[in-house]
C-alpha cells in the first residue's frame, strides 16, 4: 500500500475525523482539515498539475515552509506518478538552480517566502513551465495556489503506480558538500510507515506534533507511522520550548519528536525556571524520541528527571535509508541510552572492516543496513550508488561498534575521524563527555593540521546563556573525563553550527578554523 493509498483510505474510515492541524502560534492562527478534505484537496492539486501536462515520472519541485499545504501538495504530486522535488528552506537561488538542472523539473509549487530567490534565476531555468504560488503578493507569470486547486476537481486520478515507481527526489542536506539527489520509490514510503509504526504503536487517536522540516526525511517519515492508522499531525510552524509544552496541552498531543537543540532548549528553560511544566497539562505526552544526529547520554537522563514516566527512543537512519527507523533503541530499552539500538523491524546491520568483511564484536567498523527501505539510487550518479549499495547493503559511511548483547553505538562519521600520531580519535565520543560539563550548551569537535601529530582534535563550545566558562575549567573537565590523546588540544568559545535537521554543519567548522593548524 502506498502512502497514497493509506491517505485514501483514511477518507473512507475516518472522513470527518481531524487529519491536520497548523499552529501559528505568534498570531494566534490555528487551521484544522478532515481526512476527506485532506485527500480531496490533495485530488485537485494531481489533477491540476495534470492539466498542466505533469506526467509519471516528471519531476515538481517543492519548496516551502511547513504547512498544511506543503503536505497537500505533496501528496498531489505523487498521486501523479511524478516525483516531489522537497528543497531545503536554507537552499540559496543557485542551489534551487543546481537542484533544478539535476531533477529537470517540469514545475514548481513554492511558498511566498521563496519569491525572491525563484525569481532571481527564473530566466535560466528552461525546463520549468509553471509556477504555482502560495501565498501573496503573485508575481506575473505564476498562479495561485488555492485558484488552481478551486478550478480543479476533487476526483481520484487514475494513475497506475506500482512499489518499485520512484515518487521522492530528495537532496541530502550539503553538510558534506553539494547536495545529492537521492531517488526513493513508493516502496521506501511504505516501509518507513510500517517500521515506524511498530517501532512506536502509533494508533488512530494518536496526535503527532510535527517540528522539524518537513523536506528531509525525517519527521514526515516518522508521522507515516501514523498516516498507516489515521492518526493525526499538528504542524507546529513556530518553534519554542513554550510553544511546544502549548501545542502538546492544548491539541492533546501524544508524540514528539525532537532534535537535540531544541530538546536543550526545553530542559535549560526548565532548570532556569522560565519553563514550568506544572503550568501544563502534559499528561497526553506518552513518548519523545530523538534522531538525525548523536545524542547525549546526559541529555536523556537530565529528561527523564523531569519526566520520569514518559517513554524514549532514539532513532538512527539517513536520507539514504528512507529516513529513520533501519537502527533504533527501542522504548522498552532505556537501559542501553548512548547506544542508538538494534536492526529495526524488518531490517538488518553489519559492521565491517574495509575490505568489508564483518569486525569481531566490539571492534568498531563501518555501519552497514540492509532493508526495503534503502534507496533506489543516488540520481544520474550510477558510480557513487554502486559505491554505496553493494548486494543490497547501504553502507552508511558511520563508524559503529556492537556490545555483548547485540547494541550499535555510533562512534562518528568515517570521514570525520581525527587521527593524533596514530591514535583515531571519534569526535562524537568527545562531544559526549564534553556535553556532560553543566555550563556548556553545545559543541562540536574537528581535528585540524598539527606538524607534528597529523592532526589535533579542536572543540568549538557554546556556553549556556547566562554562564562564564574559561579554558581551564575545560581542560579540568577534560582531564578528569578523558584518556590524554582523546582530550582537546585547541579550545575555541564560538557557536557550533547546526543544520535544520541538528547535524554539526563540520565543513563550515573546518573551513573557519583552517588557519588555526600549524
Amino acid at each position: 500500500m502506498t502512502v497514497s493509498e493509506m491517505l485514501a483510505k483514511n477518507r473512507r474510515m475516518y472522513p470527518d475525523d481531524a487529519a491536520l492541524i497548523e499552529l501559528k502560534p505568534s498570531k494566534r492562527i490555528r487551521r484544522e482539515i478532515t481526512w476527506k478534505e485532506f485527500d480531496e484537496r490533495a485530488n485537485r492539486v494531481a489533477n491540476a498539475l495534470i492539466d498542466r501536462g505533469i506526467r509519471k515520472g516528471d519531476k515538481v519541485i517543492h519548496w516551502m515552509m511547513n504547512s498544511i499545504s506543503w503536505l497537500e501538495a505533496y501528496f498531489g504530486i505523487i498521486r501523479t506518478g511524478a516525483w516531489a522535488v522537497p528543497l531545503n528552506f536554507r537552499f540559496t537561488s543557485q542551489d534551487f538552480k543546481y537542484c533544478a538542472d539535476i531533477a529537470e523539473a517540469k514545475a514548481i509549487i513554492l511558498g511566498e517566502e521563496f519569491t525572491e530567490r525563484v525569481e532571481s534565476i527564473r530566466s535560466q531555468l528552461p525546463t520549468i513551465k509553471d509556477y504555482i504560488l502560495v501565498g501573496q503578493p503573485l508575481p506575473k507569470g505564476m498562479e495561485d495556489f488555492e485558484q488552481v486547486i478551486g478550478k480543479s476537481p476533487p476526483k481520484p486520478v487514475e494513475i497506475e503506480l506500482s512499489d518499485e515507481d520512484g515518487c521522492g527526489l530528495y537532496f541530502t542536506s550539503g553538510t558534506t558538500g553539494a547536495p545529492k539527489p537521492i531517488l526513493l520509490t513508493h516502496k521506501n514510503m511504505e516501509c518507513a510507515a510500517i517500521t515506524e509504526n511498530r517501532h512506536h504503536y502509533q494508533k488512530h487517536d494518536d496526535n503527532f506534533i510535527l517540528l522539524p522540516p518537513l523536506y528531509h526525511t525525517g519527521a514526515k517519515m516518522h508521522w507515516f507511522g501514523s498516516l498507516i492508522v489515521g492518526g493525526r499531525a499538528t504542524l507546529l510552524t513556530e518553534i519554542s520550548p513554550q510553544y511546544i509544552f502549548e501545542a502538546v496541552d492544548k491539541e492533546r498531543g501524544t508524540i514528539v519528536w525532537l532534535l537535540v537543540p531544541w530538546a536543550q532548549d526545553i530542559l535549560t528553560a526548565m532548570d532556569r525556571g522560565e519553563l514550568k511544566k506544572e503550568e501544563y497539562d502534559l499528561s497526553c505526552w506518552r513518548l519523545m524520541h530523538i534522531g538525525a544526529q548523536p545524542v547525549p547520554p546526559s541529555l536523556v537522563k537530565h529528561w527523564k528527571q523531569y519526566f520520569p514516566d514518559m517513554q524514549y527512543d532514539t532513532n538512527y537512519g539517513l536520507s539514504e535509508s528512507t529516513g529513520p527507523g533501519c537502527v533504533h533503541l527501542g522504548i522498552e530499552n532505556e537501559h542501553k541510552v548512548g547506544a542508538i539500538g538494534k536492526a529495526g523491524f524488518n531490517w538488518e546491520t553489519r559492521i565491517v572492516n574495509d575490505k568489508g568483511e564483518n569486525v569481531v564484536q566490539g571492534e568498531i567498523g563501518e555501519l552497514l543496513v540492509r532493508g526495503n527501505g534503502v534507496m533506489k539510487e543516488y540520481y544520474k550518479n550510477p558510480e557513487k550508488t554502486a559505491e554505496t549499495i553493494k548486494n543490497g547493503w547501504l553502507y552508511t559511511g558511520d563508524m559503529a561498534r556492537e556490545d555483548s548483547e547485540g547494541f550499535i553505538y555510533l562512534v562518528d562519521r568515517k570521514k570525520d575521524v581525527v587521527i593524533t600520531g596514530g591514535e583515531n580519535i571519534y569526535p562524537v565520543e568527545v562531544e559526549d563527555v564534553l556535553q556532560q560539563h553543566t555550563k556548556i550548551y553545545d559543541v562540536g569537535v574537528i581535528g585540524i593540521p598539527d606538524e607534528r601529530l597529523g592532526e589535533i582534535a579542536l572543540a568549538i563550545i557554546d556556553p549556556k546563556p547566562g554562564e562564564t566558562l574559561t579554558e581551564e575549567e575545560v581542560n579540568q573537565f577534560c582531564e578528569q573525563n578523558l584518556p590524554r590523546y582523546k582530550r582537546p588540544r585547541r579550545i575555541i568559545f564560538d557557536k557550533v553550527p547546526r543544520n535544520p535537521t541538528g547535524k554539526i554543519e563540520k565543513p563550515k567548522l573546518r573551513q573557519k578554523y583552517a588557519d588555526l593548524g600549524g
